[in-house]
């Protein structure tokens, strides 16, 4: 049995389940994820069987292909319901997405007026802790352990109720941040399905309250839980460590965030999209879409005739399989007959379009399309966009692609760039093609999904076999100490089409014969991050995620690394680095001498503010790699030019 053959259950009900397990029975429920895990299944129309034994069988029932109630899923063994094997089961199988428009929980009377005061009594959002985004010019005392002073609550300064988050709002955030915290505290070898059944019942809780963003990141993190623990390839620990900091990052700033910026901490369960009247598409390329939550599809990328970037999907339940299935499937837009495939090198003609802030195109009942005339990259209104130069490009997708970026931000993450290939380059991951895009900039380009069902890692590996071949790219950026993208599309080698690189597969006779020697990877990368000891940083934030506190506090003493840190210019890194190590070590005694709880929540806010300065420096260092000239490749930014995280504060 895997995860991808079991339905996908809410988060409240995998919750539940836990919830009402015994102590005793919860200590072995990882025990019986793993054995469920080995057992054989049967897909029944909408039901799922798992051979527990030989004698005992467990169904989920999944009636429109989600398991929406605790009764949806049943044991045969003599314990049930109060058996072991549902929990299980659920835990075992992917979380649901949850539904777009959840039934609020009903609030105060007095909380439904605009003039309602705040409850002072009301828990906060996050412990007093200090804002976990630090001044990135400051300098921390290198023996300073104590946190600062927390920011001052927002019942200090009332405004109106509808600018501020609700006392629920707030509790809900609290369970947010507790649960993260817990998280940081055990790491992936502790944070097994209570733990993760602790972020589904506040990611549960978090939507009734209206708090989609942060309930959509709580989910993040047990998705990725799973996977790490499962032993998935396409793990990576910096994506975990990403979902934390947003998750924790979130819960923070919903008690002290207002106006605007409590609207995008709080987020949207549903795209909002507008009307744009009549538009005329021109198809760009078609990219495979796989999510770690099991859902497979395809996007096509269109350019409007004024030049704006939008997208047409098709994502839903069905992984790789469906993603490859998708994209020789009619697109969902009017009454055109056009696959994804094909449009993505066609045309479409547009009454009725509706597009939401992030580009996406409705499909609607009143949207009408009809087949016309595509164009080629070389010609308007799709030439222009390799007009810009990659140093603007980048900035522009650095706003997009930022690891804590506002949700519906606008803008897009690609890169549209002609370059020369260079041959293959070496990384501690494995291999990437080198590529020099005109104006000399050196860009890396990786594989955009590794899964061997799709065409992209040949794909690359193919083309890096012929240095000298000049191409027309899109690529996604990746925010990085060097230049370097995902490679989405090329133009064909011949010149006469372009490639989907994704979905087309190309062939040694598409390859002219290499004109130059393929290029090995240099001895020390170049770029202003190259001599950057930011890494010291980094690798003790994700030191944290795998083993949890208590292995960053076994690390010896950081003197030195910090004292490295200062004297390349980056003090605030040293302090933070200190600071963190100081906290993940410190346990207090009570007068017995016996160990105090550890201070989970003090931690926890030391580890975001690392987290989100190393994110800024590197995309500070992103951006600056991008500049052409001899000072883009030797001068790298000081603390003092380091954009802050997007809604951070002070």
């Amino acid at each position: 049995m895997t995860a991808a053959s079991l339905p996908p259950v809410a988060p409240e009900v995998t919750a539940t389940l836990v919830e009402d397990l015994s102590p005793r029975l919860r200590k072995r429920l990882d025990a019986a994820v793993t054995k469920l895990g080995s057992r054989p299944t049967h897909r029944d129309g909408e039901t799922v069987t798992i051979a527990v034994d030989d004698d005992t069988e467990l169904r989920l029932h999944a009636p429109g292909g989600v398991v929406a109630t605790v009764d949806a899923i049943t044991c045969g063994c003599l314990l049930a319901p109060a058996c072991v094997h549902r929990a299980a089961a659920a835990c075992a199988a992917p979380c649901a997405a949850p539904a777009a428009d959840p039934a609020p929980e009903p609030e105060p009377a007095a909380e439904s007026t605009r003039d309602a005061a705040p409850d002072p009594a009301a828990q906060p959002a996050a412990p007093a802790v200090p804002d976990p985004t630090p001044p990135l010019n400051s300098t921390p005392s290198p023996g300073d352990t104590t946190p600062p002073t927390a920011p001052a609550p927002a019942t200090t300064a009332p405004a109106p109720a509808l600018d501020e988050a609700t006392p629920a709002q707030r509790e809900a955030a609290a369970a947010l941040w507790s649960a993260g915290a817990a998280v940081l505290e055990a790491g992936v070898a502790g944070a097994g399905a209570v733990a993760q059944a602790a972020l589904l019942r506040a990611a549960h809780t978090a939507r009734l309250r209206h708090l989609p963003r942060g309930a959509s990141a709580a989910l993040s993190v047990v998705t990725l839980l799973r996977a790490a623990r499962a032993g998935d390839p396409s793990y990576r620990t910096a994506d975990l460590v990403t979902a934390l900091a947003e998750l924790l990052g979130t819960a923070h700033r919903v008690g002290t965030a207002s106006g605007a910026e409590l609207a995008a901490v709080r987020g949207r369960a549903r795209r909002p999209y507008s009307p744009d009247g009549s538009l005329r598409l021109y198809g760009l390329f078609s990219e495979p879409v796989v999510t770690d939550s099991g859902h497979g599809g395809a996007r096509t990328w269109v350019v409007t005739a004024d030049g704006r970037l939008c997208t047409v999907g098709d994502v839903a339940p069905g992984g790789v399989g469906r993603a490859l299935g998708v994209a020789d499937r009619t697109v969902r837009l009017g009454d055109t007959a056009l696959t994804h495939r094909e449009l993505g090198r066609a045309g479409l003609a547009v009454s009725g379009a509706t597009v939401s802030p992030d580009g996406r195109l409705g499909a609607g009942k009143g949207v009408k399309a009809v087949t016309a005339r595509g164009a080629a990259w070389t010609e308007p209104p799709l030439a222009a966009l390799w007009e810009t130069p990659p140093a603007e490009q980048a900035a522009r997708a650095l706003r997009s692609v930022s690891r804590y970026a506002e949700p519906e931000g606008g803008g897009s993450d690609l890169l549209f760039l002609d370059v020369e290939l260079l041959g293959v380059v070496g990384e501690s991951g494995g291999t990437c093609l080198l590529a020099r895009c005109d104006g000399g900039v050196p860009v890396r380009l990786a594989v955009a999904d590794d899964d061997p069902a799709l065409a992209h890692r040949d794909n690359l590996m193919l083309l890096a076999t012929a240095p000298g071949t000049r191409l027309r790219i899109i690529g996604r950026l990746v925010p990085a100490p060097q230049p370097r993208l995902t490679l989405l599309a090329c133009s064909h080698p011949t010149g006469e089409s372009t490639v989907d690189l994704g979905f087309d597969r190309l062939s040694r006779a598409d390859l002219p014969d290499p004109v130059a020697p393929v290029h090995s990877a240099p001895d020390r990368p170049g770029g202003p991050g190259a001599e950057s000891p930011l890494h010291l940083l980094e690798r003790r934030v994700e030191q944290t995620v795998p083993a949890g506190r208590a292995a960053l506090g076994m690390v010896g003493d950081v003197t030195a690394e910090a004292r490295r840190l200062r004297r390349a210019g980056l003090p605030t890194a040293a302090g933070l680095l200190t600071t963190l190590r100081a906290s993940a070590a410190r346990r207090e005694r009570d007068l017995f001498g016996r160990l105090l709880p550890a201070d989970t929540d003090g931690f926890a806010a030391h580890w975001l503010a690392a987290a989100r300065y190393t994110a800024a420096v590197v995309e500070s260092l992103c951006a600056a790699a991008w500049e052409p000239g001899p000072a883009a490749l030797t001068h790298g930014p000081t603390e003092a030019t380091v954009p802050r995280p997007a809604g951070s504060h002070r």
